[in-house]
């Protein structure tokens, strides 16, 4: 507040000001609170329009390559529809030994997933993509993040389990809740494994000049 204002710009709580602000209509292909709960954070004013797609695996498809199709077909999906936005899309998942670890089914499940991450190095890895169909722009890229678990014993991990934050998220944890406890360190983006690497979609946006700093204000 102090530094505020001794540079004449108030008292204003730096949450009540926006980072960057909107230049062009933005759609998000996904219904994750978590994705939209970041980019709504930075500031930016976006439609939700969710898609639809078969999300399995291929035969041979490496977790990567899974991804970035996911997040292209999201993407497209929603894109035909809405020529004139910018649409961005993305799919998260984690990955123990090249092995997709997916939702778990109940809290039995939660717990073997949560005891086979225990102590190891796991990668969660997101495919995003921001289109254009009118101007025929299709940018997709992934991120990668290493995240290490602490040892915990078979009763820590069925006491998280029956918080149930667990049941709606890939690879039974969530960082950003009382998961975070389970993880002794990570390496790469702290976003990403929330599920949207936040940097690197912000600079394509800013790259296409989909978005601004959103200072000076006006």
């Amino acid at each position: 507040m102090v530094d505020a204002e001794r540079s004449g710009m108030g008292a204003v709580s730096s949450t009540e000001r926006k980072m960057y602000r909107n230049k062009h209509a933005i759609i998000i292909a996904s219904g994750s609170p978590r994705r939209q709960q970041y980019l709504r954070e930075m500031g930016l004013d976006f439609t939700v329009r969710t898609s639809v797609v078969d999300e399995q695996p291929v035969d041979g498809e490496s977790p990567e390559d899974f991804v970035m199709r996911m997040a292209v077909e999201k993407a497209v999906t929603v894109s035909e529809q809405y020529p004139d936005a910018w649409v961005i899309s993305g799919d998260t998942v984690v990955c123990l030994d090249n092995k997709i670890l997916g939702k778990p089914a109940d809290i039995k499940d939660a717990v073997t997933l949560l005891l086979a991450l225990s102590g190891r190095e796991h990668r969660v890895m997101t495919g995003f993509c921001v289109s254009h169909s009118g101007r025929g722009i299709q940018v997709v890229r992934s991120v990668t993040t290493v995240v290490r678990f602490a040892r915990f014993s078979e009763q820590t991990a069925e006491a998280y389990a029956a918080t149930g934050e667990s049941l709606d998220k890939a690879g039974a944890y969530g960082i950003q809740g009382k998961g975070g406890c389970l993880v002794e360190s990570i390496d790469g983006s702290y976003s990403n494994v929330v599920g949207l690497p936040l940097c690197e979609v912000l600079n394509v946006l800013l790259a296409y000049d989909v978005i601004e700093p959103a200072w000076p204000e006006g």
